[in-house]
């Protein structure tokens, strides 16, 4: 650990899990104070317990991003905790997978609503707090399918389309305060939740876990797996100082997964 973020505080919202406890554990090895949201207390608890044995000060909250009072209360609680914000890590992720005729207006605006509305949200609620950091850093987590067509998730591409051109627009109005904002595309990370779209999409296809998960590891030249600390040593180097005049970016960490060329 070189400390390199010692004293500044960072907000991550589904921190009690997968990418989102990734992201917290790197960033709290770096010195950063934490506040972590998700919906479940059991797993904030243990996130929590466990974060706080690296020596991170740290506080969770439950909070839903579909609902602007919890992230307005998340935020006011991290704020009056800690008495700066200089990081949001927007990471809250929910999603159905299904065929375009089979998902219903309520999936789809439910989508919406929790990853491109509720990184607007948290970005909004949390800017006037990032303005008087000299530091201040917003880095979305996306998802491939913001580049490449894939069956039975096409809310999921439309959705991450949308955080690539939100972290672009927001990059441009808020730089001259000093604030990048950055967003991640994680290829297939190997997560409950990953292990989850495996299942469904095994179902869906009509043939084994097996089969599936050896049809997705195919499509990685690397030969394996994203794992979720890799995705968090790109978030540490987005609030880094070395990245201080990256801005507006969306960068892929996906071990070679995406086929699309982009300039």
């Amino acid at each position: 650990m070189s400390g390199a973020l010692a004293g500044r505080v960072a907000l991550v919202t589904g921190g009690s899990k997968g990418i989102g406890r990734a992201v917290a554990e790197a960033l709290a090895r770096e010195g950063a104070k934490l506040a972590l949201c998700a919906r479940g207390q059991d797993a904030l608890e243990l996130a929590s317990r466990e974060l706080r044995a690296l020596g991170a000060e740290v506080l969770v909250q439950v909070a839903d991003v579909t609902r602007a009072g919890d992230i307005a209360r998340f935020v006011a609680a991290a704020a009056a905790r800690f008495g700066a914000i200089d990081i949001l890590v927007n990471n809250a992720v929910s999603s159905t997978q299904g065929s375009f005729g089979a998902l219903s207006d309520e999936e789809w605006q439910h989508h919406v609503d929790v990853k491109l509305l509720g990184y607007v949200r948290c970005a909004r609620e949390t800017l006037p707090w990032l303005e008087k950091s000299a530091q201040g850093r917003i880095v979305n987590i996306g998802g491939m399918t913001a580049r490449d067509v894939s069956a039975y998730r096409i809310t999921n591409g439309v959705v991450n389309a949308g955080v690539s051109n939100f972290t672009k627009h927001l990059a441009e109005q808020v730089g001259r305060h000093g604030i990048t904002v950055n967003a991640i595309h994680p290829g297939y990370t190997q997560t409950p939740r990953m292990e989850a779209m495996i299942q469904r999409r095994a179902e869906l296809e009509g043939h084994s876990i097996e089969e599936e998960t050896r049809r997705r590891l195919a499509e990685i030249p690397i030969g394996r797996f994203i794992q979720p600390s890799d995705i968090a040593n790109l978030v540490l180097f987005f609030c880094s100082d070395s990245a201080a005049v990256i801005t507006g970016q969306s960068i892929a960490v996906d071990g070679g997964s995406g086929r699309a060329i982009n300039y």
